[in-house]
């Protein structure tokens, strides 16, 4: 069996030394619980930091911690002091996390952090190539590695990628802010399958790829010149059973067995019954909106003041980077709210937040979660947020209420919680207000809809699902390279070229011989091309034809000298060697004066988008637009344009960023066919990267061999990736 493997900043396991010996403990986060069962269950390896740095170790520590992780499948990236400072404190937390998460004031743009970033990205994909082989999937995580699906794909491109991004992915225009934009890009697009939360920030990695590179995107289909890249969402889960079974054993706990904390609960609603509490947990991170929250629930204690001493806010905040600036502004702000709220709402016998800046045991959370009426979870910024399923998931007796922040990922799965905007502290106040006057009936309505959701749908089915997509995008893959033109296949075109008699080979230009360019005109033949088109034409054997959609005037100055004939603007026109222009088609243009109005409105609409004219029709060029803009106003004109010639002989044909509308009823494939005519050519070669080249694919005889370029759907007997591909092949047949 192909093994899989993981590859994360931290290992699923804390490490620590007892009597000159590593002890192992296994980490509890979601991560490490989904992860655990499938590198094991495919016989991988976990590879990451073990999370101590080299200096933390004494002579011969680093070989009894590989040993003791290896036993558990693990592989070990050490890190020194100064490579975790600048590539994990530095880039990773002080660049991409708050540009990530749209605090652009708080980002650090350092050539130095970045060059560490770099640096362990690349420590991270040598340990993984050490440890892969042919067959094996790997499975990257999150923003710390983004450089590291690329770095293994330069080298082992047969290996199967997966990428998840747990964090959220921002929109072009703050992604667009960071210096080395296109260096994370390339890293991510490396891995054969990116995973997020929500599709919100699928659609935001869409748009900067388009924006960046160009690529074309089909539904979730990245195409790149030499793969099919796939992106979906894939909403993380937590282990559900785990949280309501200690949940439920945490309620019928004997009174010996109770954690003091339970104790104090208890004793706490004995002496106020009609007391309700409020729970917010989260790390002391800017993006949580813990100020927020607390500035909320100061107004709702002012707007409902007879809720005054019957009501406490349990806010639960974990340390988190507590040497950063933010961090420690952070925290202070914190503090002085919280003092603030309990010197003006506290009581003798009543205080109105419970403020515990620290972790908690496993089960003291399970017990705040069942104590807890409400859970109000406020992020300004989440890529998921798995505190709002523990709760839902730890109340089996069904009542409570959960307040969310729509920015949120959880939220979309949430839609049966009270959502808000973490900035409208007056919603959340009365939301506060809704929650804690919810009826038990509505309450348990709510909460079994949840609950049924997010059983369904846990971290095991979260990672099963995740493999289950790489399986697909691998059977993509194999399903558009089986038509790729491999060395083997090269060789048997070369030899049936070199036996044939009477060859004829039809190539289409752009996309084909040359790339696409911006301005049309600036895409004469370079020299390479040249020489190719001699040494095919000087072969009395050999029939060259140019078939294109350009016009006539161009092509024959751009190949004058050349002993080549011409199919152009898609089979209007054709020229044999040696002989004068021909019209196969008895067509004229009158309906260009209809047509022209609507192009130029829309050029008038599209930035950068022009029309070009050629004898028999017209084309509207968009690729020097915003890409997203230029693919919906392509649609629109298509939309309208089929209204236009509705009642005229007249075709819409959609090339690269292009739409051009021409004379019906002529398509290189019936130009292609004639001129073959009755000769009896033992060799016909065709290649074309557009769709109107379908038409020649489907109209030449089945023993002609069609090349399509670009790993795309197509009716070609081959495919190659690239112009460079198309070249390459050429220059074997010639030479």
């Amino acid at each position: 069996m192909n093994k899989i493997h993981i590859l994360s900043n931290r290992l699923p396991y804390n490490t620590e030394k007892i009597d000159d010996e590593f002890k192992l403990t296994p980490s509890v986060g979601g991560l490490a619980t989904g992860m655990k069962s499938i590198y094991k269950e495919y016989n991988g390896s976990w590879i990451g930091w073990p999370g101590l740095s080299t200096e933390q170790l004494e002579e011969g520590d680093q070989e009894k911690i590989d040993k003791a992780l290896g036993k558990e499948g693990c592989v070990s990236v050490h890190l020194s002091e100064k490579e975790i400072n600048d590539y994990y404190e530095g880039f990773s937390n002080k660049t991409i996390w708050p540009l990530f998460h749209y605090f652009n004031e708080f980002i650090e743009y350092e050539y130095e952090t970045w060059k560490a970033y770099v640096a362990v990205n690349q420590k991270f994909a040598d340990a993984a190539l050490k440890v892969l082989e042919a067959g094996d999937t790997i499975w990257v995580h999150d923003y710390q590695l983004l450089l590291v699906p690329g770095m293994i794909k330069a080298e082992r491109p047969d290996v199967i990628i997966g990428f998840f991004l747990h964090i959220p992915f921002p929109s072009y225009e703050v992604f667009r802010i960071l210096p080395w934009r296109k260096e994370l890009l390339e890293g991510m697009l490396g891995a054969d399958l990116l995973g997020f939360h929500t599709y919100d920030y699928e659609r935001h990695f869409f748009s900067c790829v388009r924006r960046l590179f160009g690529l074309e995107i089909n539904f979730n289909q990245i195409h790149t010149e030499d793969r099919i890249i796939l992106a979906d969402a894939f909403p993380m889960g937590i282990d559900y059973d785990k949280f309501e079974k200690a949940s439920i054993a945490a309620s019928q706990k004997l009174d010996q067995e109770k954690s003091e904390l339970q104790i104090e609960l208890e004793k706490y609603f004995l002496i106020s019954p009609d007391r309700k509490l409020i729970l917010s947990i989260d790390r002391m991170d800017y993006t949580k909106g813990i100020a927020n929250r607390l500035h909320a629930f100061s107004k709702f204690l002012d707007k409902y003041p007879e809720y005054q001493g019957k009501v406490t806010l349990v806010m639960l905040a974990v340390p988190s980077r507590g040497n950063v600036d933010q961090y420690m502004k952070l925290k202070k702000t914190v503090d002085e709210l919280v003092g603030e709220i309990n010197g003006k709402f506290g009581m003798v016998n009543y205080s109105p937040i419970w403020y515990f800046y620290r972790s908690l045991p496993f089960e003291n959370l399970i017990e705040l979660y069942n104590a807890s009426e409400v859970a109000l979870i406020t992020p300004v910024r989440d890529g998921m947020n798995l505190v709002a399923k523990e709760y839902v998931a730890s109340r089996v007796n069904k009542s409570g209420v959960i307040i969310i922040s729509e920015m949120a990922g959880v939220s979309k799965e949430m839609g049966e919680a009270l959502i808000i905007n973490p900035n409208n502290f007056n919603e959340i106040a009365e939301s506060i207000y809704e929650a804690i006057s919810m009826p038990l009936s509505e309450q348990r309505e709510r909460m079994d809809v949840m609950q049924k959701r997010l059983r369904r749908y846990d971290v095991f089915k979260w990672a099963s699902e995740f493999m289950k997509a790489l399986d697909k995008v691998k059977n993509i893959q194999q399903n558009f390279n089986a038509k790729k033109v491999s060395i083997p296949i090269q060789n048997t075109i070369v030899q049936k070229y070199s036996e044939a008699k009477k060859r004829a080979i039809f190539l289409d230009y752009d996309g084909t011989l040359t790339g696409f360019h911006a301005n049309p005109q600036a895409a004469s033949p370079d020299e390479e091309v040249h020489n190719i088109i001699r040494k095919l034409s000087s072969d009395p054997l050999n029939e060259v034809t140019i078939i294109s959609g350009r016009d006539r005037d161009t092509l024959e100055k751009w190949f004058v000298g050349h002993d080549i004939n011409f199919i152009v603007e898609h089979g209007v026109w054709t020229k044999v060697k040696g002989d004068e222009w021909r019209m196969l088609y008895q067509i004229n243009a009158d309906w260009k004066e209809n047509i022209r109005p609507t192009l130029e409105s829309f050029v008038d609409r599209t930035p950068g988008s022009f029309i070009e004219e050629k004898n028999y029709s017209l084309v509207w060029h968009y690729r020097k637009s915003e890409p997203e803009l230029g693919t919906l106003r392509a649609n629109e004109l298509k939309d309208e344009l089929t209204n236009l010639i509705a009642n005229h002989n007249l075709e819409i044909m959609e090339g690269n960023k292009v739409i051009e509308v021409k004379s019906g009823g002529i398509n290189k494939g019936s130009a292609a066919l004639r001129f073959i005519g009755e000769k009896q050519f033992d060799f016909i070669l065709a290649i074309g990267d557009d769709w109107t080249d379908e038409f020649m694919f489907k109209e030449l005889p089945d023993t002609a061999i069609t090349v399509k370029v670009g790993l795309v759907n197509t009716a070609a007997s081959y495919k190659v990736e690239s112009v460079t591909a198309v070249r390459r092949l050429l220059k074997a047949m010639v030479e």
